[in-house]
């Protein structure tokens, strides 16, 4: 398979991510007003009010799929700015806003775009590609955010899709269950994804720029009574090999299929953050999935509903077309006699939220 990360399922049908992100959303709205008071704090409006000429106040989103949830977090960091020029008697000196909206390539913009807020205060620009690399002109924002999008690895790691090596993950799309080798292979390859997201941000923005992650990630410790969050891609893994076992699907594309997603300990991206010489920490917070999303998913349709929305693109890509239904049919049914991958007080998934700020170039 080609080694790269996929957009989110676009459109607005049954399974498109604008329908199947309420997770998503909630790790935003749970936090909002933690977000802005970090912002408040560390956010000068004077630096902006210096300048004869206003300067757009430039804010990237990056992962920004195809709304609604980039729009409310936008919103919220507009906000944010604003009530600080307002707090310091400044509101005639607030600088026009610019929005760039990041995502894959790949990404349904048409639907982003035709669902932008009709009376937002800011110019809109789409940026496709890759955040993992460059995507700006040095010091150009001010702001970086992104939600839910960097457990996304930006290739499969070689070495567990080939043969000769110990790290072949034969049978498995994931790395539950599977050899240390696997577990150690994304686990590199997850830290040089966010060592070279950290190094490309640095550049691009301005001196004393924030950047504000929400980074899904798994509790530091999980008991054997406790589902692991990475349990999802295990679960489809045994549909796809079950189709295989029926002929359904080839036992080389199993094999040579490995989803590019993962669920992070705690500990392990902290320690990626601490490590980084760019960015002082100015605000750091883990909540667990149980505070996010207090009830239980309500069904086991919508839980495969929301893997689809975040999937389909990467399956039909190497599968083809053909099985999506059929596996996500499969899906909910395994979900459906393992009820406690959807129980927030099971599921030891958590979130990291994050404020940094460029140190001083000098």
């Amino acid at each position: 398979m080609e080694n790269e990360s996929f957009a989110m399922k676009g459109g607005e049908g049954p399974h498109s991510y604008v329908r199947n992100s309420t997770f998503q959303r909630d790790v935003i709205e749970v936090r909002r007003k933690s977000i802005q008071e970090a912002i408040a704090k560390n956010f000068d409006p004077k630096t902006y009010a210096e300048h004869k000429i206003l300067i757009p106040i430039c804010i990237a989103d990056l992962g920004c799929s195809t709304g609604p949830n980039t729009f409310i977090s936008i919103q919220t960091i507009i906000d944010a700015i604003e009530l600080q020029f307002q707090s310091q008697g400044l509101v005639s000196q607030i600088p026009e806003l610019l929005v760039f909206f990041n995502d894959q390539v790949t990404n349904d913009f048409n639907t982003l775009f035709k669902n932008l807020p009709p009376n937002r205060k800011y110019f809109a620009v789409g940026v496709p590609g890759s955040f993992r690399g460059r995507l700006f002109p040095r010091e150009t924002l001010h702001l970086v955010h992104s939600s839910s999008s960097l457990n996304w690895l930006s290739a499969v790691p070689k070495e567990i899709t080939d043969r000769t090596s110990n790290a072949w993950n034969k049978g498995r799309i994931h790395v539950t269950n599977a050899p240390k080798e696997v577990a150690d292979a994304y686990a590199t390859q997850y830290k040089t994804d966010l060592e070279t997201f950290l190094h490309a941000r640095a550049q691009e923005l301005v001196e004393n720029g924030l950047m504000i992650l929400q980074i899904p990630v798994a509790s530091d410790v999980i008991l054997d009574s406790d589902v692991d969050p990475n349990k999802v891609f295990e679960l489809l893994g045994s549909c796809l090999m079950d189709m295989t076992k029926e002929g359904l699907v080839s036992e080389e594309k199993v094999d040579t299929f490995n989803v590019p997603f993962l669920y992070s300990p705690v500990k392990n991206v902290k320690a990626i953050l601490e490590a980084n010489d760019c960015f002082s920490i100015e605000w750091m917070e883990t909540l667990d999935i149980k505070d996010i999303y207090v009830i239980s998913i309500s069904s086991a349709q919508i839980f495969a509903s929301a893997y689809r929305a975040v999937l389909e693109e990467l399956i039909e890509k190497h599968f083809g077309e053909g099985i999506v239904d059929e596996l996500f049919d499969r899906y909910r049914e395994k979900v459906e006699a393992f009820p406690d991958i959807m129980n927030p007080e099971k599921q030891k998934t958590a979130m990291l939220y994050v404020l940094l700020k460029l140190k001083s170039k000098a």
